[in-house]
């Protein structure tokens, strides 16, 4: 960890937030649960617990992994539907395939980022290659899903692959962080995910004893977790660590600051940063379905049923 990084970050362009920003207060920390997806891989519920007023456009995260699988051990999801909403499938380690009953898919590495738009609804897989359950081997990434407003959420499925190489590279004030912004603008550099909910996602390396202070729009929530290592948020220092997620108050600065020491098997803090603007809709969530009523959510279940959101294509069942 990480697959994307740079040899002198010092070389990337800076991000500092102004003298005058008003630094956010942590409101809280979280410790996220274990527990397991899909056909059984392990993950960490990095949003349980937490109010939805904090997490808004949000609704779940899960840190898949970090797992290193013995031959024959990989596993993935089955066939599955979804509606309402998108997800944001970034890979740092490992291998997995997207397939979906709109045409959409492909192959994601580590460093790289499947954004899946739902929209009205389709039916999509994801498994780690024959290879890799073949050989066994690493595999760490994470799921986030991110709301779709009202006026969205019967758009048609979108699908983008998002190469590593992609990513825009950038650095903190004093050259002590990585930042790989995936997804939203920070100090005028734009990230390359296209997103219908605005937001910002970058994943953050922070060297021992490093301080990032980074400008953060005033209308967005403020969400960091802890990936790998140990730190802490906000200008008071509130300490947390790996498995755990920090949200922000109010205000237009963000700051993090890495441990001096860190775990012996990461030598960086790693944060995943995540803002977005406020859905402020009602809000129903079944299993796969996100939804703005009872009453759509029964049909969304219908439509699944009746085959309305796709079938699984010829290719994939073995005809």
């Amino acid at each position: 960890m990480p697959a994307v990084t740079v040899e002198n970050p010092l070389t990337l362009p800076r991000v500092a937030a102004p003298a005058e920003a008003t630094a956010r207060p942590v409101l809280g920390v979280g410790t996220a649960p274990s527990g397991f997806e899909g056909e059984g891989f392990p993950v960490r519920r990095a949003f349980a617990g937490i109010d939805h007023q904090h997490l808004d456009p949000f609704i779940m995260m899960d840190q898949m992994g970090e797992v290193e699988y013995a031959p024959g051990e990989a596993k993935g999801t089955p066939w599955h539907p979804h509606r309402g909403f998108e997800t944001v499938t970034y890979l740092i380690d490992g291998t997995f395939v997207h397939q979906d009953s709109h045409g959409g898919g492909g192959v994601i590495n580590g460093g790289d980022t499947q954004w899946m738009t739902a929209g009205s609804g389709l039916l999509h897989i994801e498994a780690p290659p024959e290879e890799l359950v073949v050989s066994g081997g690493v595999f760490h990434g994470l799921q986030l899903w991110v709301n779709l407003p009202r006026e969205h959420k019967m758009m048609p499925p979108r699908y983008q692959d998002i190469d590593g190489g992609r990513v825009k590279l950038l650095t903190s004030a004093d050259g002590g962080a990585l930042l790989r912004l995936i997804a939203g603008d920070i100090d005028g550099h734009q990230g390359p995910g296209i997103t219908h909910t605005p937001i910002t996602m970058i994943h953050a390396t922070i060297n021992p004893g490093a301080e990032l202070t980074l400008p953060w729009r005033a209308d967005f929530n403020g969400l960091a977790y802890a990936l790998a290592g140990r730190g802490s948020a906000g200008t008071a220092g509130r300490p947390f660590r790996t498995g755990q997620t920090a949200v922000f108050g109010a205000g237009d600065a963000l700051t993090l600051r890495a441990d001096e020491t860190q775990e012996s098997r990461s030598p960086n803090f790693e944060v995943v940063l995540l803002g977005g603007l406020p859905i402020r809709e009602p809000m129903f969530h079944y299993g796969p379905f996100v939804m703005n009523s009872h009453a759509e959510l029964a049909q969304a279940f219908e439509d699944f049923q009746a085959g309305r959101l796709g079938t699984v294509p010829t290719e994939a069942r073995g005809d």
